[in-house]
């Protein structure tokens, strides 16, 4: 269970094996979210910078997340941190489905005036069921 405040979850079909899956998340991380450094260093986000050779292992960073857990084929928990917010992005496979449970607080005034520009906007949404959906396309 997680200590931050529930927000959503995105799930999309997957017609692939769990380690096809677990190789499509991995490789849409990469792509997608290894070269938003200078996004997570305007942030201060920790951590900023990606791993090199992200792989989904504990400890592993892409910007704005670090790997707190990772059950390879099942589930991958991403981790972070920035000046507006402290936040958790799990990635679960089961059943031929991929899912992201997004969970987060925003502590302070800019903290809920980050929520509203990301959350309330509706810009978090699209982003993360676009990322579900691509896994879902390449795996």
């Amino acid at each position: 269970m997680s200590d931050l405040p529930y927000i959503d979850t995105n799930v999309a079909s997957v017609a692939a094996t769990p380690e096809q899956a677990w190789s499509a998340l991995l490789a849409t991380l990469r792509g997608q979210m290894g070269g938003a450094g200078a996004v997570a260093r305007a942030l201060g986000c920790d951590p900023a910078r990606a791993s090199p050779e992200f792989d989904g292992r504990p400890g592993q960073t892409l910007p704005g997340f670090r790997v707190a857990h990772a059950d390879p084929g099942h589930r991958l928990e991403l981790r972070g941190r920035h000046r507006f917010s402290r936040y958790s992005l799990t990635f679960a496979l089961h059943d031929g489905t991929v899912a992201a449970e997004t969970r987060a607080a925003f502590p302070g005034v800019l903290g809920r005036l980050y929520r509203a520009a990301v959350i309330d906007s509706g810009a978090h949404r699209v982003i993360t069921r676009r990322l579900v959906r691509q896994v879902a396309r390449h795996a």
